[in-house]
Protein backbone atom coordinates (compact mmCIF):
# COMPACT_ATOMS: atom_id res chain seq x y z
CA UNK A 1 0.00 0.00 0.00
CA UNK A 2 1.94 3.55 -0.99
CA UNK A 3 2.21 6.30 1.71
CA UNK A 4 3.23 5.83 5.37
CA UNK A 5 0.84 5.24 7.79
CA UNK A 6 -0.02 8.24 10.07
CA UNK A 7 -2.18 8.58 13.31
CA UNK A 8 -3.41 12.35 14.64
CA UNK A 9 -3.34 11.68 18.40
CA UNK A 10 -4.67 14.37 21.66
CA UNK A 11 -2.01 13.42 24.48
CA UNK A 12 -2.29 14.22 27.67
CA UNK A 13 -6.25 14.15 27.45
CA UNK A 14 -9.06 13.08 29.11
CA UNK A 15 -11.08 13.02 25.90
CA UNK A 16 -10.34 13.68 22.41
CA UNK A 17 -10.07 17.69 21.40
CA UNK A 18 -8.35 18.10 24.41
CA UNK A 19 -4.28 18.12 25.58
CA UNK A 20 -1.92 18.72 22.66
CA UNK A 21 -2.09 17.28 19.29
CA UNK A 22 0.43 15.26 17.91
CA UNK A 23 0.85 14.19 14.30
CA UNK A 24 2.93 10.74 13.68
CA UNK A 25 4.08 9.63 10.51
CA UNK A 26 5.21 5.54 10.74
CA UNK A 27 7.80 3.77 8.26
CA UNK A 28 10.15 7.30 7.59
CA UNK A 29 13.54 5.91 6.50
CA UNK A 30 13.16 7.69 3.36
CA UNK A 31 12.09 10.85 4.58
CA UNK A 32 14.48 13.74 3.66
CA UNK A 33 14.92 16.26 6.72
CA UNK A 34 13.43 18.84 4.78
CA UNK A 35 10.29 16.85 4.07
CA UNK A 36 9.80 16.23 7.72
CA UNK A 37 10.09 19.90 8.34
CA UNK A 38 7.67 20.71 5.65
CA UNK A 39 5.35 18.27 6.77
CA UNK A 40 5.86 19.60 10.38
CA UNK A 41 4.54 22.78 9.07
CA UNK A 42 1.59 21.39 7.11
CA UNK A 43 0.33 19.84 10.42
CA UNK A 44 0.74 23.14 12.34
CA UNK A 45 0.87 20.97 15.59
CA UNK A 46 3.44 21.96 18.34
CA UNK A 47 5.30 18.91 17.29
CA UNK A 48 4.88 16.13 14.48
CA UNK A 49 7.27 12.79 15.00
CA UNK A 50 8.72 10.61 12.43
CA UNK A 51 9.68 7.06 13.43
CA UNK A 52 12.51 5.38 11.73
CA UNK A 53 14.94 2.76 12.29
CA UNK A 54 17.21 2.87 15.54
CA UNK A 55 21.00 3.36 14.78
CA UNK A 56 23.03 0.25 14.93
CA UNK A 57 24.15 1.09 18.82
CA UNK A 58 21.23 2.27 20.26
CA UNK A 59 19.25 -1.01 18.68
CA UNK A 60 22.37 -2.85 20.17
CA UNK A 61 21.51 -1.38 23.56
CA UNK A 62 17.62 -1.87 23.19
CA UNK A 63 16.41 0.92 21.05
CA UNK A 64 12.75 0.05 19.25
CA UNK A 65 12.83 2.36 17.05
CA UNK A 66 14.16 6.38 16.53
CA UNK A 67 11.72 9.09 17.45
CA UNK A 68 12.49 12.22 15.14
CA UNK A 69 10.70 15.40 16.95
CA UNK A 70 10.41 18.54 14.56
CA UNK A 71 8.96 21.67 15.89
CA UNK A 72 7.33 24.06 12.61
CA UNK A 73 10.44 25.48 13.26
CA UNK A 74 13.17 22.90 13.08
CA UNK A 75 13.76 19.29 15.06
CA UNK A 76 14.43 19.29 19.18
CA UNK A 77 16.11 16.45 20.77
CA UNK A 78 13.00 15.68 23.05
CA UNK A 79 9.96 16.39 23.60
CA UNK A 80 7.56 14.87 26.08
CA UNK A 81 3.82 14.55 24.56
CA UNK A 82 5.52 12.76 21.41
CA UNK A 83 7.69 10.60 23.55
CA UNK A 84 3.53 9.42 24.79
CA UNK A 85 1.99 9.78 21.75
CA UNK A 86 4.59 8.52 19.25
CA UNK A 87 4.68 5.34 21.54
CA UNK A 88 1.05 4.65 21.25
CA UNK A 89 1.03 5.21 17.45
CA UNK A 90 4.07 2.26 16.84
CA UNK A 91 1.82 0.23 19.57
CA UNK A 92 -0.97 0.64 16.65
CA UNK A 93 0.94 0.29 14.02
CA UNK A 94 2.31 -2.83 15.30
CA UNK A 95 -1.42 -4.30 15.83
CA UNK A 96 -0.84 -4.54 19.95
CA UNK A 97 -2.66 -3.76 22.92
CA UNK A 98 0.02 -3.01 25.17
CA UNK A 99 3.80 -2.69 25.03
CA UNK A 100 7.29 -1.75 26.39
CA UNK A 101 9.33 0.21 23.96
CA UNK A 102 12.41 1.82 23.85
CA UNK A 103 12.81 4.70 21.85
CA UNK A 104 16.34 6.71 20.80
CA UNK A 105 16.37 10.56 20.71
CA UNK A 106 19.04 12.64 20.69
CA UNK A 107 19.26 12.83 24.25
CA UNK A 108 19.50 9.42 25.21
CA UNK A 109 17.22 6.31 25.45
CA UNK A 110 13.78 6.34 27.05
CA UNK A 111 11.24 3.76 27.39
CA UNK A 112 7.55 4.48 27.41
CA UNK A 113 5.34 2.03 28.81
CA UNK A 114 1.65 1.73 26.85
CA UNK A 115 -1.33 0.01 27.02
CA UNK A 116 -5.26 -0.07 25.49
CA UNK A 117 -7.49 1.25 28.52
CA UNK A 118 -11.30 1.35 27.39
CA UNK A 119 -11.37 3.98 23.68
CA UNK A 120 -8.03 5.47 25.00
CA UNK A 121 -4.76 4.43 25.77
CA UNK A 122 -2.53 5.39 29.43
CA UNK A 123 1.35 6.44 28.60
CA UNK A 124 4.64 6.86 31.00
CA UNK A 125 7.90 7.81 29.59
CA UNK A 126 10.70 7.86 31.99
CA UNK A 127 12.69 10.80 31.36
CA UNK A 128 16.64 11.48 31.55
CA UNK A 129 18.00 12.45 35.03
CA UNK A 130 17.30 16.24 35.75
CA UNK A 131 19.81 18.76 35.20
CA UNK A 132 19.36 21.36 37.19
CA UNK A 133 20.36 25.17 36.13
CA UNK A 134 20.98 28.73 36.36
CA UNK A 135 19.05 30.89 39.32
CA UNK A 136 17.29 33.70 37.88
CA UNK A 137 15.99 36.95 40.46
CA UNK A 138 11.91 38.05 39.60
CA UNK A 139 13.21 41.08 37.54
CA UNK A 140 15.12 39.20 35.15
CA UNK A 141 12.56 36.68 33.95
CA UNK A 142 9.54 38.88 34.47
CA UNK A 143 9.64 40.36 31.25
CA UNK A 144 10.02 37.45 29.42
CA UNK A 145 6.38 36.95 31.07
CA UNK A 146 5.32 40.58 30.31
CA UNK A 147 4.42 40.76 33.94
CA UNK A 148 5.27 42.94 37.01
CA UNK A 149 8.18 41.25 38.96
CA UNK A 150 5.94 41.19 42.03
CA UNK A 151 3.68 38.33 40.48
CA UNK A 152 6.79 35.85 40.89
CA UNK A 153 6.78 34.12 43.95
CA UNK A 154 9.53 35.12 45.74
CA UNK A 155 9.50 31.97 48.14
CA UNK A 156 10.95 29.59 45.52
CA UNK A 157 13.62 30.15 42.32
CA UNK A 158 13.07 30.95 38.96
CA UNK A 159 15.23 28.26 37.40
CA UNK A 160 16.61 26.43 34.30
CA UNK A 161 15.65 22.83 34.89
CA UNK A 162 16.73 20.09 32.06
CA UNK A 163 15.61 16.20 30.96
CA UNK A 164 16.43 16.74 27.31
CA UNK A 165 15.33 20.12 26.53
CA UNK A 166 15.49 22.87 28.93
CA UNK A 167 12.24 24.67 31.02
CA UNK A 168 12.53 27.75 32.75
CA UNK A 169 10.70 27.15 35.84
CA UNK A 170 8.75 30.36 37.25
CA UNK A 171 7.08 29.72 40.77
CA UNK A 172 3.88 32.49 40.48
CA UNK A 173 2.16 34.19 43.26
CA UNK A 174 -1.22 33.03 42.39
CA UNK A 175 -3.56 32.03 39.75
CA UNK A 176 -4.28 35.21 38.52
CA UNK A 177 -0.22 36.29 38.34
CA UNK A 178 -0.49 33.12 36.20
CA UNK A 179 -3.21 34.23 34.27
CA UNK A 180 -1.54 37.47 33.57
CA UNK A 181 1.10 35.67 31.91
CA UNK A 182 2.12 36.03 28.22
CA UNK A 183 4.52 34.83 25.98
CA UNK A 184 7.11 37.92 24.94
CA UNK A 185 9.69 36.85 22.80
CA UNK A 186 11.94 40.39 23.51
CA UNK A 187 11.44 39.95 26.75
CA UNK A 188 13.21 36.39 26.89
CA UNK A 189 16.01 38.23 24.50
CA UNK A 190 16.95 39.90 27.76
CA UNK A 191 18.17 36.65 30.02
CA UNK A 192 20.54 35.84 26.56
CA UNK A 193 20.11 32.48 27.23
CA UNK A 194 20.70 31.16 23.62
CA UNK A 195 18.94 28.09 23.28
CA UNK A 196 15.42 26.24 22.71
CA UNK A 197 13.62 25.92 25.90
CA UNK A 198 9.76 26.36 27.34
CA UNK A 199 9.08 28.74 29.26
CA UNK A 200 6.87 27.78 32.43
CA UNK A 201 5.06 29.72 34.83
CA UNK A 202 3.23 27.47 37.26
CA UNK A 203 1.37 27.51 40.51
CA UNK A 204 2.20 24.72 42.89
CA UNK A 205 -0.42 23.65 45.50
CA UNK A 206 1.15 21.84 48.72
CA UNK A 207 -1.50 20.35 50.48
CA UNK A 208 -2.82 18.68 47.43
CA UNK A 209 0.05 18.07 45.13
CA UNK A 210 -1.22 19.66 42.40
CA UNK A 211 -0.65 22.53 40.07
CA UNK A 212 -1.44 25.21 37.40
CA UNK A 213 0.86 25.77 34.35
CA UNK A 214 1.31 27.34 31.31
CA UNK A 215 4.05 27.13 29.00
CA UNK A 216 5.11 29.27 26.06
CA UNK A 217 7.24 28.05 23.65
CA UNK A 218 9.18 30.95 21.89
CA UNK A 219 11.29 29.81 19.36
CA UNK A 220 7.85 29.41 17.72
CA UNK A 221 7.08 33.36 18.58
CA UNK A 222 4.07 33.93 21.32
CA UNK A 223 2.85 30.22 20.72
CA UNK A 224 1.54 28.82 24.25
CA UNK A 225 1.58 24.98 24.09
CA UNK A 226 -1.19 23.13 25.83
CA UNK A 227 0.67 20.43 28.01
CA UNK A 228 4.01 19.83 28.03
CA UNK A 229 5.85 16.82 28.94
CA UNK A 230 9.00 18.18 28.90
CA UNK A 231 8.65 20.55 31.17
CA UNK A 232 6.10 18.52 33.84
CA UNK A 233 9.80 15.88 34.51
CA UNK A 234 11.86 19.03 35.60
CA UNK A 235 8.86 20.19 37.82
CA UNK A 236 8.71 17.31 39.82
CA UNK A 237 12.43 17.25 40.06
CA UNK A 238 12.69 21.23 41.29
CA UNK A 239 9.59 20.61 43.75
CA UNK A 240 11.64 16.92 45.06
CA UNK A 241 14.40 19.31 45.53
CA UNK A 242 13.32 22.15 47.01
CA UNK A 243 10.37 20.78 48.92
CA UNK A 244 10.95 17.06 49.17
CA UNK A 245 7.57 16.26 46.47
CA UNK A 246 8.21 13.45 44.58
CA UNK A 247 4.78 12.93 42.68
CA UNK A 248 2.33 15.93 41.39
CA UNK A 249 -0.68 16.18 38.96
CA UNK A 250 -0.77 19.07 36.28
CA UNK A 251 -3.45 20.78 34.80
CA UNK A 252 -2.08 23.05 31.99
CA UNK A 253 -4.18 24.49 28.84
CA UNK A 254 -7.26 25.98 30.74
CA UNK A 255 -6.76 29.20 29.28
CA UNK A 256 -6.16 28.44 26.00
CA UNK A 257 -9.47 26.03 26.01
CA UNK A 258 -7.61 22.69 25.64
CA UNK A 259 -7.77 21.28 29.44
CA UNK A 260 -4.46 18.68 30.12
CA UNK A 261 -4.07 16.49 32.58
CA UNK A 262 0.16 14.97 33.27
CA UNK A 263 0.67 12.89 36.31
CA UNK A 264 4.61 13.44 37.22
CA UNK A 265 6.70 11.20 39.93
CA UNK A 266 10.12 10.42 40.82
CA UNK A 267 11.30 6.97 39.43
CA UNK A 268 14.68 5.48 41.06
CA UNK A 269 15.91 9.27 40.32
CA UNK A 270 14.45 9.82 37.09
CA UNK A 271 10.73 11.68 36.32
CA UNK A 272 8.39 9.47 34.97
CA UNK A 273 5.56 11.55 33.18
CA UNK A 274 2.11 10.43 32.55
CA UNK A 275 -1.07 10.96 30.88
CA UNK A 276 -3.77 9.19 28.52
CA UNK A 277 -3.95 9.48 24.62
CA UNK A 278 -6.67 9.73 22.38
CA UNK A 279 -6.48 8.48 18.69
CA UNK A 280 -8.32 10.99 16.53
CA UNK A 281 -7.65 9.76 13.26
CA UNK A 282 -5.53 7.77 11.13
CA UNK A 283 -4.85 6.72 7.62
CA UNK A 284 -1.70 7.21 5.48
CA UNK A 285 0.26 9.67 3.76
CA UNK A 286 1.69 10.48 0.87
CA UNK A 287 5.36 12.45 0.99
CA UNK A 288 8.21 12.85 -1.51
CA UNK A 289 11.51 11.10 -0.15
Amino acid sequence: MPGHPFFWLDVFAEAPLSGNGLAVVLEADGLTDETMLAFARETGLSETTFVQSASAEAAAAGADYRNRIWTIAEEIPFAGHPSLGTAVAVALGDGLDEASLTQETRVGLQRVDVFRQDEAWLASVVQEPAEFGEVFPPERVAPALGIDPDLIDSRYSSQLVSTGLPALLVPMRDLDALAACRGDADGLNTLELGLTLNLYPFVFDVPSRTVRSRCFALDLGDFEDPATGSAAGPLVAYLQDILDVDRIEIHQGVEMGRPSLIEARMDSGRPRVSGKVQVVMSGRVTLPE
